[in-house]
């Protein structure tokens, strides 16, 4: 199939499951601030996802879209640097040289770095939560409580600076990432290119911002108090009514 044996079809394959990922973030993004308001709100949206079979089904989509990027990222990075051979080490002299270029020359490194990342968030939260409620294990902090998660991972400056280093080897992957892809659907003339780079930094940015701001409103304390078990703060009060 054309899709996985050329080149230009593997790069479809490569954007495809690229942008399915930003649109996850976006939702990931969304919900994650949702407890910077509410640990009452968050905790409501993890249950309505926890265990249940339609967020198990969402999960294997997500984790075959990931392998899919990471496995054809791989192939298309060792693909190219047969084909550059001794040039792959030349510096780059375009006019677009800069932050871009740099992640389009980086994005292996880069790639590596969201894995690590990846692999320790899935730990930190997947294998706590959802794979806890599906196993019927009961950890420190239950499955379905989410909010507590957050607090307990962001209490350990050693998870803030991970997870700050995560973020921002994401914002560089997915600026250069977002146009790349519509440069390869054929969507990107003389003029849309930079169009589609200013939309990408200003999307991206934005979103990665959101991630930070979750990070380290929870770091430094300021995000709401959760009820829990009728022990209640004065902020959250009224929830034990």
């Amino acid at each position: 199939m054309w899709l996985f044996k050329s080149s230009i079809g593997r790069k479809v394959v490569m954007s495809v499951t690229g942008l399915a990922l930003i649109l996850f973030l976006t939702f990931h993004c969304c919900m994650n601030i949702v407890a910077l308001f509410s640990g009452e709100a968050y905790n409501a949206i993890c249950e309505l996802l926890g265990a249940n079979w339609y967020a198990v089904v969402a999960t294997l989509g997500l984790a075959f879209l990931a392998v899919c990027h990471i496995v054809f990222a791989f192939i298309l990075t060792a693909q190219n640097r047969r084909a550059r051979g001794d040039n792959r080490y030349e510096v780059a002299t375009t006019v677009n040289a800069g932050k871009v270029e740099w992640a389009s020359k980086n994005m292996l490194v880069l790639g590596l770095i969201i894995l690590i990342g990846l692999l320790i968030h899935l730990w930190n939260f997947w294998y706590n939560m959802m794979f806890a409620e599906l196993i019927g294990a009961m950890p420190a902090i239950s499955p379905t409580d989410g909010f507590g998660w957050i607090k307990e991972t962001f209490s350990n400056p050693v998870f803030v600076v991970i997870y700050v280093i995560w973020i921002v080897a994401i914002w560089f992957h997915l600026t250069h990432g977002f146009w790349s892809a519509m440069q390869t659907f054929g969507w990107s003339g003389k003029i849309w290119l930079k169009r589609w780079q200013c939309i990408g930094m200003i999307y991206t940015t934005l979103l990665m911002l959101g991630f930070l701001v979750v990070v380290l409103a929870f770091a430094f304390g300021i995000a709401p108090s959760l009820c829990c078990d009728g022990n209640c703060c004065a902020e959250a009060a009224a929830c034990c009514q």
